[in-house]
């Protein structure tokens, strides 16, 4: 209570209850309440020409809040990174774990890879009848993966202040790619996160493959998230069960000499090859960075 006001004489509260509309209409003249309207920037779109590809490729960027160059961020790279496809919800777990209240993943950069011919590029050349009918122009994995390694790595740390730290993400054909990666030039990242990869492709042939993260002197610290829903067959073949094929390469892994390289298979059977995608990352970055 304002005891003050209590003590004024009634006849002026009155006076104060009693204002006049045309009064009060002249100070909110005098004093407008503006509305500012602004755009959200939630990142940047770069096109970046690759000789390699033949073709312009289309980034987009999310920086911390807080970037400067007095700091090396990690790079988070993202296959399907379009912002139709993956790039705005993965952003969001990015800036999610990184709030300070988090704090579960350092700050990172996030490079989204817009497609052009996505089902071209994921896949390598295949034996099978069926799937040349069903991709004609597939086989250019290896050209793809040349334009990551030599193309855009290079320009994002010419760019940014970037630290050694590198992950991948892809998610069905993009998680087919990835296991390629990690296979053959696993080098090129230390944290791979492959969600439902089609390892039916070319009859499983990737589940068959030697790779150099399986042998002893295998030195390059490297963590390796496997996540995949109920999802069944993609294919239609029956022959090849995406949340078995999914084990079958963890347990590939889990198998190797070296000691550097680990492994996390998840499972996730309330989701399914839709859906799967944003709560399998969620659980990858709580499995690769330990609460502290």
């Amino acid at each position: 209570m304002n005891y003050k006001l209590a003590w004024l004489p009634l006849a002026f509260i009155s006076l104060i209850a009693c204002k006049s509309p045309m009064s009060t209409y002249s100070e909110k003249s005098e004093s407008p309440i503006q509305n500012i309207e602004k755009d959200f920037v939630l990142g940047k779109t770069i096109n970046l020409y690759s000789e390699l590809l033949q073709e312009d490729r289309t980034l987009n960027i999310y920086l911390p809040e807080d970037y400067n160059s007095d700091k090396a961020y990690p790079v988070i790279y993202l296959l399907d990174g379009s912002a139709d496809e993956d790039f705005i919800p993965v952003v969001g777990l990015v800036k999610y774990n990184t709030f300070s209240w988090i704090n579960r993943i350092p700050e990172s950069i996030v490079v989204g890879i817009a497609n052009t011919q996505r089902k071209r590029d994921f896949t390598s050349l295949t034996t099978i009848a069926s799937q040349k009918e069903m991709i004609p122009n597939n086989g250019g994995s290896e050209k793809f993966i040349a334009f990551l390694e030599s193309e855009l790595q290079p320009y994002i740390e010419s760019r940014y202040n970037t630290s050694p730290s590198k992950m991948i993400i892809g998610q069905s054909l993009a998680g087919l790619l990835v296991t390629e990666m990690l296979l053959t030039k696993p080098q090129l990242f230390d944290k791979y996160i492959i969600i439902s990869p089609s390892l039916w492709w070319n009859d499983g042939a990737l589940l068959k493959m030697d790779s150099p993260i399986l042998k002893a002197d295998y030195k390059k610290p490297t963590a390796v998230y496997i996540g995949v829903g109920k999802e069944g067959s993609i294919d239609g073949s029956k022959n090849h069960i995406m949340e078995e094929d999914a084990e079958k390469l963890a347990n590939k892994i889990k198998l190797g000499l070296s000691d550097e390289v680990k492994v996390i298979f998840d499972f996730l059977p309330e989701e399914d090859h839709a859906t799967v995608t944003q709560p399998a990352i969620f659980n990858a970055f709580r499995a690769l960075y330990p609460k502290k």
